[in-house]
């Protein structure tokens, strides 16, 4: 539509044109003595124009005669631009191809040229920022070389003035990258004091977090290792499986890095409650506690909602957890005094009613009722047990325990018969 408009104005023009030119009958008359000049007065105006035209391609060649020293100038400095950027991806694709000796070579060239811009002084380059990212660089290929005093030398370059806010995304960058060269390089000390360093913001970050949680491990800083892990799982920064997984194991390296059962109710008291109703977790609590020789009442106490889940909630527990509940239950419930045990004994009875095919809550109610002297009941549930038991553990212990109520009743025949099956397995 625009090209047809702009034909038919092109039309209009030259009818216009024509009609002006074809009528006009004017003529221009010039007097220079002693002669007269006549001339039509369309000639006069193809005169003015053609005159026009010849004195602005003049004026317009002599300014780009003029203009050539500077284009000249600024050819050159394009040039060194181009050579600086060209040097610093160079850097950064031999740092990605491995190929780190000519990384730092390129990351030093283009340091080179940043540096004959800045003397011109005729770029408009944030040189500030070209010159953190090169020593950057330099120190990044450095490390991977494993030399550390020339990768210092360029860190302390990099960062050694004050950066404006125009560059302090590539100094929080080189921060961070010093951060990982001390975890590399397995000093816990320098990378914790270099995080310390980081502004809050950017200590918040996430890769800023991972950094901190596999420092607080490397120089075995649990509790640390353990907030920051629930930041990062409050980040989503992984998997609700991985997180969960290394919630739990840090809980468990907390606990068992307490040697008495004060340490120990430290650490438990430091836990989350999503932490504590974690069945691995007050298993091994409870599990290090009895170790350690701690209150059994307490750790009866810790394992009460652990139980009551495992009840409600059967389906999520796999085999060993509930054989190994199945496990810590049994030994503290026969150190316990009778005052904690009693209640036990009728939740253990009530779950086992409750799922009579379960064998390994079967078993526990035998196990029980043996601690609680009722001897022909605690037979007759662990001989029940014991052919349907998979836990070779528990299943050498049923048959121990039938072994030490035969020798009580002075039936030889079984006690015999017991221990073959329990040595058997």
């Amino acid at each position: 539509m625009r090209a047809a408009l702009w034909l038919l104005a092109l039309f209009a023009v030259a009818v216009a044109a024509a009609l002006f030119v074809g009528n006009n009958q004017a003529t221009v008359t010039l007097f220079w003595a002693p002669s007269r000049v006549d001339l039509s007065f369309n000639l006069v105006l193809l005169l003015l124009l053609a005159a026009f035209l010849l004195l602005h391609l003049a004026l317009r060649t002599l300014a780009a005669l003029f203009a050539m020293p500077e284009l000249a100038q600024r050819w050159r400095v394009q040039h060194r631009e181009r050579s600086l950027f060209s040097a610093l991806v160079d850097a950064q694709l031999h740092q990605y191809a491995g190929r780190f000796i000519r990384a730092r070579k390129a990351a030093l060239a283009a340091l080179q040229q940043e540096q004959a811009l800045s003397r011109s002084g005729e770029s408009s380059l944030d040189s500030i920022r070209v010159r953190a990212l090169g020593h950057a660089l330099a120190a990044e290929a450095s490390h991977a070389l494993q030399d550390k005093a020339t990768r210092d030398e360029h860190l302390r370059l990099a960062l050694e003035h004050p950066l404006p806010r125009s560059a302090q995304e590539v100094g929080e960058g080189v921060q961070m990258r010093a951060v990982r060269w001390a975890l590399d390089d397995r000093d816990v000390v320098t990378a914790l004091e270099r995080l310390e360093a980081l502004p809050q913001g950017v200590a918040r970050r996430t890769l800023a977090l991972r950094m901190r949680l596999k420092a607080a491990r490397l120089g075995g800083q649990t509790r640390q290792a353990l907030e920051t892990a629930r930041l990062l799982a409050k980040h989503r920064a992984f998997s609700q499986a991985a997180a969960a997984s290394l919630l739990r194991g840090l809980a468990q390296e907390l606990l068992s890095a307490a040697y008495d059962p004060d340490q120990l109710l430290r650490a438990w008291s430091q836990l989350d409650a999503d932490d504590q109703r974690q069945p691995d977790v007050a298993l091994h609590a409870a599990q290090r506690l009895q170790g350690l020789g701690g209150d059994v009442a307490l750790a009866l106490q810790w394992l009460l909602p652990v139980w009551e889940r495992m009840l409600l909630r059967p389906f999520e527990w796999s085999e060993e957890q509930r054989v190994k509940l199945v496990q810590v239950l049994e030994s503290s419930l026969q150190v316990a005094p009778y005052a904690q045990g009693a209640p036990w004994l009728a939740r253990v009875e009530a779950a086992h009613r409750n799922q009579p095919n379960d064998a390994n809550l079967q078993y526990l109610a035998g196990k029980v009722c043996v601690v609680h002297q009722l001897w022909g009941k605690g037979q007759q549930l662990l001989e029940l047990a014991v052919p349907r038991l998979t836990n070779v553990a528990l299943k050498r212990q049923a048959w121990c325990t039938l072994a030490m109520l035969a020798e009580q009743r002075g039936d030889e025949v079984a006690l015999h018969a017991a221990y073959r099956q329990a040595a058997s397995l």
